[in-house]
């Protein structure tokens, strides 16, 4: 987590309950209206999915499991 997320985290915590639900709903309305069907990446996760796809992996269908140990 961010910072900055954390800090707007401890914000909210200092709020009274009614505050805190106010401001959670808020919240995943921005959510939700910027990214409806949770598809879109954050720079973080584009980062890791990036690394990831450079990283030398390789999926299980693309081994020749019958040619290991020849």
């Amino acid at each position: 987590m961010s910072s900055f997320a954390a800090d707007t985290a401890k914000m909210i915590e200092m709020l009274p309950i009614d505050d805190q639900r106010f401001a959670y709903e808020i919240i995943k309305k921005l959510v939700l209206a910027w990214d409806p069907d949770f598809t879109k990446l954050t720079p973080d996760e584009a980062l890791r999915l990036k690394d990831a796809e450079n990283s030398g992996f390789i999926f299980d269908e693309n081994i020749e499991w019958d040619k290991i140990g020849i």
